[in-house]
């Protein structure tokens, strides 16, 4: 298998935002700014890349009858490492991030690969998978908070760049992240057609 090839997929062809419309929860609620956006995005691509990998080394010891409860463990194991590595590493984005990194055990995303890709491929092939589909959702992620945090508070990444006379509130609420999202997929789309 071409892992480029397997990368590009998740970025592009896949994207688990744009394209597959998974994991809006965490897209809609932490995408307030641009660091939110990239922190959720790292956060889940670190607990895909350690799970596809688990999952495909387990899934010939896995019978099929609790196949599912063994991948939701496998995924709450790495959660839970994730969130005390960023309790004591990253306070304050663990603070912001708040209930939304527990919240990646039910994430269809990472679910919907341990089942699509990883129980089916090797290890070095899930690994690519699950750093694919990462990158995707972390470009995804902080593309929408950007634009959100450009156009409600006139920064990106808490650097200033509008005037505060030009600021939209309304983008930095929920309205304004389902308005966004829908520009940003409706732009991927056009794109993909052309």
């Amino acid at each position: 298998m071409n892992y480029i090839k397997i990368l590009l997929n998740g970025i592009f062809k896949e994207n688990p935002t744009f394209v597959l419309l998974l994991g809006m929860c965490p897209t809609l609620a932490t995408t307030t700014s641009a660091i939110n956006g990239l922190s959720m995005g790292l956060a889940t691509m670190f607990v895909l890349i350690c799970s596809n990998l688990v999952i495909s080394l387990i899934k010939n010891l896995t019978p099929d009858m609790v196949r599912i409860p063994v991948f939701v463990v496998v995924i709450a194991s790495f959660v839970t490492i994730l969130q005390m590595i960023m309790q004591a590493f990253v306070p304050a984005i663990y603070a912001t991030l708040g209930l939304y990194i527990p919240l990646i055990v039910v994430n269809c995303i990472i679910l919907g690969r341990a089942e699509a890709f990883a129980c089916k491929n090797g290890p070095l092939q899930s690994i690519f998978d699950g750093i694919g589909m990462g990158l995707g959702f972390s470009l995804a992620l902080t593309l929408l908070g950007a634009v959100r945090e450009l156009l409600g508070a006139g920064s990106i990444f808490g650097i200033g760049l509008l005037p505060e006379t030009c600021n939209m509130l309304l983008f930095i609420l929920p309205p304004g992240a389902f308005i966004t999202l829908g520009y940003l997929i409706a732009i991927v789309n056009k794109f993909k057609k052309a």
